[in-house]
C-alpha cells in the first residue's frame, strides 16, 4: 500500500484533473474531440531542496503556496485546451460558459476576496457587536468566518459551470482511493470507491477556519492595528497546523477516533464533489498514471 505520509494529491480543473506526486505533476484534460491530453513535468518541492523548510508547521505553509501555484498553472492549462478549443462552437453547445475567461484576473481577485471575506470582514462585523469580552469576541468572529465559509461552498454548488468540475473532483478522490487500496487502476474499480477523502482541500479549509478560532482565542481582543496585523501574519502558521492535522488524518484514517474527527470535513465534501462518469475517471487515472 502506498505511503500515506508521502501521498499523491490532486485537484479538479476545467474538464480534467491535476495530480501531484513528490517528484512529478501532471494535468489530464478531456478535449472536445474526446481525446485526453496530458501535460507532465518534473517537480521537486522547495522543502525537499531545503530541509529546514520541511519542518512540521513550516512545511504546511510551503505546501500551501506551492499548491496554489501549481493549481493556477493547471487551471490555466485546462482553460487553454478545454475552453479555447470549444470557443468556436455555438454557445449552447459549449461545455463551459465563462469559467475559463479572465483566468489570471479571476485568480488574483479570488485571493484578495478570500482574505477580505474570511479574515478582515468578520473582524469588522464583530466590532459592530460592541462585545468587549475577548473569548466572546473571538467566538463571534469565528462563527461569522465559519458561516461565510459554509455559505460560499454552498453558493458555488449552484453555479452550473462548476457542476462538471465537482464531478472531476469526485473522480480525483475515487482514483486516489483506488491507488491507496492497492488495486488495479481502472474506471470500473475506481467507480466503486468513495468520492470523499480525508486529505481533501475542502477538509483543509474547514480546519483552517476551526484552527484560526483556537489560535486567535489566545490573542485576546484585537484593539490595535498591530494586534490585527499579528492575526493576519499568523495565517501561514494556521495553514501549517491545519496541514499537519490533515496529513495525520490521511495516514491514520483507519483509527476510529480519526474517522470521527474527520467526519465534519467529509460531510462538507458532499457540497464540493459529485459522482463522476466513467470517462471522467479515465481522465483522473491518466493524470495519476503520469505521476507514478
Amino acid at each position: 500500500m502506498p505511503d500515506r505520509y508521502a501521498p499523491i494529491g490532486g485537484q479538479a480543473v476545467i474538464e480534467g484533473v491535476m495530480m501531484r506526486s513528490p517528484k512529478r505533476v501532471a494535468t489530464a484534460v478531456r478535449l472536445p474531440d474526446g481525446r485526453i491530453q496530458v501535460k507532465t513535468r518534473d517537480y521537486v518541492s522547495v522543502s525537499r531542496r531545503y530541509p529546514i523548510l520541511g519542518f512540521p508547521i513550516l512545511r504546511g505553509a510551503v505546501v500551501l503556496v506551492e499548491s496554489l501555484r501549481i493549481g493556477v498553472e493547471a487551471l490555466a492549462f485546462s482553460a487553454e485546451v478545454a475552453v479555447d478549443e470549444d470557443k468556436d462552437k455555438p454557445k449552447s453547445e459549449r461545455r463551459y460558459g465563462s469559467l475559463g475567461l479572465g483566468m489570471g484576473f479571476t485568480v488574483i481577485f479570488s485571493f484578495a476576496a478570500a482574505f477580505g471575506i474570511f479574515f478582515y470582514l468578520p473582524l469588522k462585523l464583530t466590532d459592530l457587536t460592541g462585545v468587549r469580552d475577548p473569548l466572546a469576541y473571538n467566538l463571534i468572529d469565528g462563527g461569522i468566518r465559519l458561516a461565510f465559509f459554509l455559505l460560499y461552498i454552498t453558493a458555488i454548488g449552484y453555479w452550473r459551470d462548476m457542476q462538471r468540475v465537482f464531478q472531476y473532483h469526485g473522480a480525483e478522490h475515487k482514483t486516489i482511493h483506488n491507488l491507496e487500496a492497492g488495486e488495479d487502476l481502472t474506471p470500473e474499480i475506481a467507480d466503486r470507491m468513495s468520492r470523499f477523502h480525508p486529505r481533501c482541500g475542502t477538509s483543509f479549509l474547514f480546519l483552517v477556519v476551526i484552527v484560526s478560532f483556537i489560535v486567535f482565542a489566545f490573542l485576546g481582543r484585537p484593539d490595535t492595528i498591530g494586534a490585527r496585523a499579528l492575526r493576519f501574519a499568523l495565517i501561514p502558521v494556521i495553514a501549517g497546523i491545519s496541514f499537519e492535522i490533515i496529513r495525520f488524518a490521511g495516514a491514520h484514517y483507519d483509527r476510529p477516533w480519526v474517522r470521527w474527527m474527520s467526519e465534519p470535513g467529509l460531510l462538507l465534501q458532499r457540497l464540493t464533489t459529485r459522482e463522476p462518469s466513467r470517462d471522467m475517471l479515465e481522465v483522473a487515472i491518466a493524470a495519476l498514471r503520469a505521476v507514478l
